[in-house]
């Protein structure tokens, strides 16, 4: 989500790819309707941690949880980058949140050293926790927080700074490039080993760090890789805010040596490569101490390209439309419909778990399909009059409201005991094969009892979906273990088959129970099953549009009603 560059020297080669790249969008509280007073940006630093490390520093990762109101569950937000051998990190990763003034936001800052690649925080050593809320860091003097970490009982764990910035609405990205000549040489055998980073100031005169180059090795003239930055993220939409750079020479043990620093705007910037965008590198302490000094070198901007980043909803304002299909486990695992004990009794009072699963989803996706009719499948049964075996057959093709009721026919079928889900993948894989050029999207949404039986074929199935506009969403009801399904989400482990990876991430996976409210609220429950299974629907949607260069279409011209001339009889 986040798509800063991760410099070589700061963080750990290989292991990266271990962690979820998460700390980026915030969780929506569902017990709000309210629109978020704002968005805030909170920027994690950390000084004197514990060291774990027997023969050099710990190599630091700060992971966020957050706390529903009402619910005493910590759940996690995201996660920085890793950094090599450090006590101090800077983490240039930053956690986004929605903000209300009049709610409580528990946050709980978790701080491990990092031994291995495996993203399970329990193979790590723990560093200590620090716990706040969110209005307390917006509400300390210049909205920075700094606390001692705690959690190691006889230990000083040190203390962490937290602040945060409200973000402005700016939606543009920099392309930019930088090269540098005469570097100074800070290496005894060989030349410097040069890489860049970057701050914006605060508005209480701090900076805040905000990008890292790759390091160049051995040269003073090093031409670094272009790299893209939010405008958001190097200035607020400031134009005229002071952007830092400082250049450093990249050692094995954590301890860069400073070659020096200039300073910036992105008005300046944006001039783009001219005489006025050659930096002198300026060493503070060298300059105050050699009457001859001049600099340090010098850095040169090589290019600057403005790129606006499109939304989720331009798509949907140029005309996209999201088409659902939902799909239902008929098999035996279910249990008889007509006890109360089945998965698809029909309760003459409420819903049961499949009916809240789809009507939570369907009520939301169905305002981005124009005619709001919604193909339904069902598998796993044996369908009359001549009992052949279904993995893939209709159920209705009314309007969604229909939809909830086709329970009432499950007593004509004989369930079966094995579910196939292969087919029902590929029913909605042929209509998105149909239709790639951004004009529809392709949502599956799967109810299921969790009981799998062709494993290979759906994963397969699932690789060759994840080059379509397409996304599927799992929802496991019942009490049974869904670690097949588990496999299914790839958000640890890219889901693959005969040696190929999915070319996206499209599956996500909930298991109902986690959203049954426990005084009954089934409002509630619904609400918060479909912000967590909805929530990537958009990104897995912007992926495949920027993976295939599809560009949202011109929205509509707003409608003008026609002029009526008044014509009066004589």
């Amino acid at each position: 989500m986040f798509g800063l560059e991760k410099p070589a020297g700061q963080q750990k080669p290989g292991r990266s790819g271990g962690f979820p790249n998460m700390a980026s969008v915030g969780d929506f509280n569902v017990l709000s309707s309210s629109i978020p007073a704002t968005k805030v940006e909170l920027s994690v630093s950390c000084r004197n941690l514990l060291d774990r490390d027997t023969f050099s520093k710990s190599d630091p990762i700060c992971v966020l949880y957050t706390q529903a109101i009402g619910n005493k569950e910590w759940r996690e937000f995201g996660r920085t980058e890793v950094i090599d051998n450090t006590l101090n990190p800077d983490f240039v990763r930053k956690f986004i949140m929605d903000y209300f003034f009049e709610e409580r936001e528990n946050l709980r800052f978790d701080f491990y050293d990092v031994d291995s690649k495996s993203p399970n925080l329990s193979k790590h050593d723990f560093l200590g926790q620090m716990f706040c809320t969110l209005g307390e860091i917006v509400g300390s003097q210049g909205s920075r927080l700094e606390k001692s970490i705690v959690g190691i009982p006889g230990k000083k764990c040190g203390t962490v700074i937290v602040t945060a910035e409200e973000l402005g609405c700016c939606r543009d990205s920099v392309l930019m490039q930088f090269c540098a000549n005469k570097l100074d040489k800070k290496d005894f055998f060989g030349k410097s080993d040069p890489f860049l980073v970057f701050h914006r100031s605060n508005e209480d005169g701090s900076f805040t760090i905000c990008h890292k180059t790759e390091v160049v090795k051995n040269t003073l003239n090093p031409v670094w890789q272009a790299f893209k930055i939010s405008v958001r993220a190097l200035c607020n939409g400031d134009y005229d805010r002071t952007i830092k750079v400082e250049v450093y020479d990249w050692d094995r043990d954590g301890s860069h040596d400073f070659i020096g620093e200039f300073t910036t705007s992105y008005r300046e910037l944006s001039r783009g490569q001219s005489q006025f965008n050659v930096y002198e590198v300026i060493n503070p302490k060298k300059k105050g101490k050699k009457k001859k000094y001049i600099n340090s070198g010098t850095v040169t901007l090589l290019s600057f390209l403005i790129e606006t980043e499109v939304s989720f909803l331009d798509y949907i304002k140029g005309g996209t439309q999201i088409n659902f299909t939902v799909a239902i486990d008929f098999t035996a695992s279910n249990g008889n419909p007509s006890q109360p004990t089945s998965l698809h009794y029909m309760n003459p009072y409420q819903l049961n778990a499949y009916g809240m699963a789809l009507k939570a989803v369907g009520e939301i996706i169905q305002d981005y399909d124009s005619d709001k009719m919604f193909p339904a499948l069902g598998f796993g049964a044996r369908l009359p009059p001549d009992g052949r075996v279904s993995h893939e057959f209709a159920l209705v093709s009314k309007i969604f409201i229909y939809c909830l009721h086709f329970f009432t026919t499950t007593k004509f079928w004989e369930l079966r005991l094995q579910a196939f889900y292969y087919y029902v993948v590929f029913s909605s894989l042929r209509y998105a094969a149909s239709v790639k050029d951004g004009s529809q999207y392709f949502v599956l949404l799967i109810i299921t009892d969790g009981v799998i039986s062709d494993m290979a074929q759906t994963k397969e199935s699932i690789v060759n979906a994840s080059k379509l506009p397409m996304s599927i969403i799992i929802v496991g009801v019942g009490p049974a273990e869904f670690d097949a399904m588990e496999e299914l989400d790839g958000d640890v482990v890219r889901i693959s088959s005969r040696g190929k990876f999915a070319e996206r991430d499209i599956v996500q996976f909930v298991p109902f129970r986690d959203y049954i409210d426990r005084s009954g609220n089934h409002v509630l429950s619904m609400a918060r099953l479909a912000k967590d299974v909805l929530a990537e629907i958009p990104e897995q949607f912007l992926s495949y549009m920027r993976v295939r260069g599809i560009k949202p279409s011109p929205a509509p011209p707003p409608y003008t009603p026609p002029i009526h001339v008044l014509q009066t009889q004589i």
